[in-house]
């Protein structure tokens, strides 16, 4: 794992989350996905964002970000981590959600569907 990618929260209502972490926190939009359920705040210059979903189903989750999520969850599913379904595509990779022993809900995350950058 090399960063953190994102933090997933759930909201009942975006426009009232769009008015605490805007206009109280005031964290800007990073996204606004509100006709698809979600919209995402930077924090500070950081890549990583708060994401808030529209569902009822979501629990708060941590991803972090991997060179290649199918590699990393080969390895992890050898050392005993159960994971919630298959790797999954996404808009900018793969992506696998899991829990900690705890019950948390953490995930991992490629960029795999990026284009590099070029230096």
């Amino acid at each position: 794992m090399s960063n953190y990618d994102n933090f997933f929260l759930p909201s009942d209502n975006l426009d009232s989350a769009k008015e605490f972490y805007k206009n109280k926190l005031g964290l800007d939009i990073k996204f606004d996905f509100s006709e698809m359920g979600m919209i995402a705040f930077k924090v500070g210059d950081n890549e990583p964002a708060i994401i808030l979903r529209n569902d009822e189903n979501v629990k708060p989750a941590i991803w972090f970000t991997v060179d290649n999520v199918k590699q990393a969850y080969k390895e992890l599913k050898a050392k005993g981590i159960d994971f919630l379904s298959e790797p999954f595509e996404i808009h900018t990779g793969i992506s696998v959600e899991f829990h900690d022993p705890f019950g948390n809900k953490l995930g991992l995350t490629d960029y795999t569907k990026m284009p590099k950058n070029s230096e």
